[in-house]
């Protein structure tokens, strides 16, 4: 992380800093979808784990070459993409993978579902580490499984793996995987090297694999250092990674994903299945946009961790300034932003109330990510510092103004106006 350090003392204008108002039909800003999720269309979105950053300027031009080249024959260059992956994670990460352990896939999420239907079957327990990013109970009980929670404890501030319960649970349940985040999605956590070697040998112990959604895996930050389950020993056996440089880059909307298999019978069989339902088939503009990314990108994913990680501090410094009544969980890695309301002791009704219609602010609400956690909400921050420090003045004015009592019924406290 030495390059960000760097950078982190130097005071430039940046290019991130640009509020775009370009006409378009992102899902975040979608009037439809903001009227379902919260009941409000005049508010700030800041929900969904996407940037408001245009896209490195390699990226951009070799999608332009494509587009002006106006012939869209087959073509296929798998073999580039997997050594510009390659390549990219040895000199980002020093981890070596081996370019034929990967195969391609439309996106991560298909790759989990993918995963676990090839490794359990129906009625077999999937573990994964709550409060964990929503999208996996769906991909885990759609596919026939149960759900395993492990649920992250909290010491001294900072959110751990409970392994005695991952054990206990090991040892008593019928758990073919364990689903893991890393970087951590919501709390932004990134493991650590002993943390992920406690759990590669519980693995080995109990005969599980280990999935490891690594998607975030090149937004950390300059105190922390980025671990790969792959970066592992003896791990082999039990691992398969899952990656994308969508969350890096910015192009939610045009990659791919891919799978590390290290395991040469599990990779068989994972890309034959894949292979018969011509799953790993990708387009050419999503193969050229992450060789761009990966071979000429460093530059522009370099200036952005500084920018993002400058948006990190000042949120930080802000919150235990000014809203004490908030407690902020710093991340380690990712764009997101873990925030605890507890200290508030509103109703979930109540907070609801305060952050969409009086703060006018579009969160993700904590209980996606675990049923109990309805006083958290997560906050995505990559985007234009001056609009993220809008978004915390308004929530600033919102608690200084007091909750609307009407709406707080199961938890009147100071907060409340008076009634």
């Amino acid at each position: 992380m030495e390059i960000i350090d760097n950078i982190l003392n130097k005071k430039t204008m940046s290019q991130f800093d640009t509020i775009h108002t370009v006409e378009n039909n992102f899902a975040k800003s979608n009037s439809n979808y903001l009227k379902a999720m919260f009941g409000a269309t005049d508010v700030m979105p800041l929900w969904i784990a996407d940037m408001d950053f245009e896209t490195a300027k390699p990226i951009q031009e070799a999608m332009q070459k494509l587009v002006t080249r106006n012939i869209y024959a087959y073509e296929f260059n798998t073999g580039e993409v997997f050594q510009a992956i390659s390549d990219w994670n040895y000199k980002r990460h020093q981890l070596k993978l081996n370019p034929k352990s990967f195969v391609q896939i439309s996106g991560v999420l298909t790759g989990i579902g993918m995963l676990i239907r090839e490794l359990s079957k129906k009625g077999d327990g999937i573990m994964v580490q709550t409060p964990v990013y929503h999208q996996f109970f769906k991909v885990i009980e759609s596919a026939g499984r149960k759900v395993i929670s492990n649920k992250l404890k909290v010491v001294d501030g900072n959110y751990q793996m409970d392994f005695e319960d991952i054990e206990r649970k090991l040892k008593t349940l019928n758990i073919k995987a364990i689903l893991l985040c890393n970087p951590h999605n919501p709390i932004g956590r990134v493991w650590t090297k002993e943390e992920l070697n406690k759990l590669v040998n519980l693995a080995n112990i109990y005969n599980v694999t280990i999935i490891s959604d690594e998607i975030h895996s090149d937004i950390v930050y300059s105190k922390s250092t980025f671990n790969s389950i792959a970066s592992i020993d003896n791990s082999e056996n039990h691992i398969a990674v899952i990656g994308s440089p969508a969350k890096t880059f910015g192009m939610q909307s045009i990659s791919n994903g891919y799978l590390y298999i290290p395991n040469e019978e599990i990779y068989k069989q994972v890309k034959n299945t894949i292979g018969s339902l011509y799953l790993d088939h990708g387009s050419i503009h999503s193969a050229n946009a992450t060789i761009a990314a990966y071979t000429k990108g460093e530059e522009w994913l370099n200036s952005l961790l500084v920018y993002l990680e400058k948006t990190m501090n000042w949120i930080t410094n802000f919150v235990e300034n000014e809203l004490p009544e908030i407690t902020i969980y710093k991340p380690e890695g990712t764009y997101q932003i873990w925030l605890d309301f507890s200290k508030m002791e509103l109703s979930e009704k109540a907070l609801k109330h305060l952050v969409i219609n009086q703060a006018k602010l579009a969160l993700t609400p904590g209980d996606w990510f675990e049923k109990s956690h309805t006083q958290f909400m997560r906050m995505n921050v990559a985007s234009p510092l001056e609009k993220i420090q809008q978004a915390f003045y308004q929530l600033k004015q919102a608690i200084d103004d007091g909750v609307d009592c009407s709406f707080n019924e199961e938890a009147k406290t100071d907060n409340c106006c008076s009634c």
